[in-house]
C-alpha cells in the first residue's frame, strides 16, 4: 500500500512562516472577500449562513468557537496554516458546534488543557470533514461528543505525537470518537502516541482503510484501533506496526472490550499487514474479540510472534 505523497508535505509544515504576511487580513471569508484580523471574527461575521474562511501562512496563537452555519476552515495553502498552543474554553483550537464542519489544510499542535484533553478539534455536533490537516504534539488530535445522527470523515491526514494516560486524568488518544453516527478514516497515517490508542470510536459503523499506524516510536501506548462498544464496518488494507514501549501490547484491535452496545455480526477485518517492529520480541494476537459475535476476518500478513484471533 502506498500512501498519498500529501501526507508527506504535510509533515513539512513545519517550515511555514511564523506570521502571516504583513498588512493583510490573515482570515478572509471566501464567498464575499472580507478580511479579519482574528479567526473568531470571521467565524461570527459567518453566523448561521454557510462559507468558506481562507486562511493565510502563519502560526497563529489564537482559536475559535463556531455556534452556528455550516464552516469550511481551508489554508490557503495546505500545511502552512498553524493554530498553536492556545484552546477555547479550555478545550481545542477549534470548537465546532454548528450544523457542519469542514477543515483543509490545516496543523493543530501544543494543545494541552487542564484536564489532559487539549485537542486541535473539539466537535460537540453535527458533520466533520476533515482533509489534508496534521494533529502533533497535542494531548488528543480530535475530540468528539455524541451525535448519532451525524458523521465524521478523516482523509489524507497525519496524527503523531498525541496522547496520554498520565496524572490520575482518563486516558487521551490520537482521535476519540463518542456515539456518532459513523466514522471514515482513509489515507491517513499515525505515529509516535504518547499513551491511549490511535482511533477509539463508539460509533456503531466504522471504516478505517488504506492508512498506516506507526508505533515504533511510540511511548506508553496502548491499541491501534479500538472499538469499545462494537462496531460494524470495515478494517482494510491498512499497515501496522507495534512497537516495544506499551502500556497495552496484548492485541492490535480490540473489539467490545468495554460493553457491548451495537452489533459488531459482520465486522470484516481483512487485506491488512500487521508487524512487531525490529527488535522486539513478544507474542500478541491481531484481534482481541470480547463481542462473542461473528466477525469477518479474511486474509491479512502477519509479521512473527502474531496471532490472528483471540476471544476474551
Amino acid at each position: 500500500m502506498r500512501l498519498s505523497p500529501f501526507i508527506l508535505l504535510i509533515a513539512l509544515a513545519v517550515t511555514a512562516p511564523l506570521a502571516a504576511q504583513q498588512g493583510a487580513a490573515p482570515f478572509t471569508i471566501e464567498e464575499t472577500g472580507q478580511g479579519f484580523a482574528r479567526l473568531d471574527q470571521a467565524v461570527a461575521a459567518i453566523g448561521n449562513g454557510e462559507a468558506t474562511i481562507v486562511i493565510a501562512p502563519g502560526t497563529y496563537r489564537q482559536c475559535a468557537v463556531q455556534e452556528a452555519g455550516v464552516i469550511t476552515f481551508r489554508a490557503a495553502e495546505a500545511g502552512t496554516a498553524i493554530f498553536d498552543g492556545v484552546a477555547c474554553e479550555q478545550k481545542a483550537a477549534l470548537v465546532l458546534r454548528g450544523r457542519g464542519a469542514r477543515i483543509d489544510g490545516l496543523v493543530f499542535q501544543n494543545l494541552r488543557v487542564p484536564d489532559g484533553n487539549g485537542a486541535g478539534i473539539r466537535l460537540e455536533q453535527s458533520d466533520l470533514e476533515v482533509h489534508n490537516s496534521m494533529f502533533r504534539n497535542s494531548e488528543e488530535g480530535i475530540l468528539t461528543a455524541s451525535d448519532p445522527s451525524a458523521s465524521i470523515r478523516i482523509d489524507r491526514s497525519t496524527f503523531s505525537g498525541l496522547g496520554r494516560c498520565d496524572r490520575d486524568l482518563s486516558c487521551a488518544h490520537s482521535i476519540y470518537v463518542g456515539d456518532y453516527g459513523s466514522l471514515e478514516v482513509t489515507r491517513s497515517r499515525f505515529e509516535r502516541g504518547r499513551g491511549g490508542h490511535y482511533v477509539k470510536s463508539r460509533a456503531p459503523m466504522v471504516s478505517v482503510t488504506d492508512s498506516s499506524f506507526d508505533d515504533t516510536a511510540g511511548s506508553a501506548t496502548n491499541y491501534m484501533i479500538d472499538l469499545p462498544a462494537g462496531s460494524r464496518g470495515e478494517i482494510a488494507r491498512n499497515i501496522f506496526v507495534q512497537g516495544e514501549d506499551k502500556e497495552n501490547w496484548s492485541a492490535f484491535i480490540a473489539v467490545g472490550a468495554e460493553d457491548i452496545a451495537h452489533s459488531s455480526a459482520g465486522l470484516s477485518i481483512a487485506g491488512n499487514q500487521a508487524s512487531i517492529a525490529p527488535g522486539v520480541q513478544r507474542n500478541t494476537w491481531f484481534v482481541a474479540d470480547w463481542t462473542g459475535q461473528q466477525l469477518r476476518i479474511g486474509e491479512n500478513e502477519l509479521g512473527q510472534g502474531i496471532t490472528v484471533f483471540d476471544r476474551r
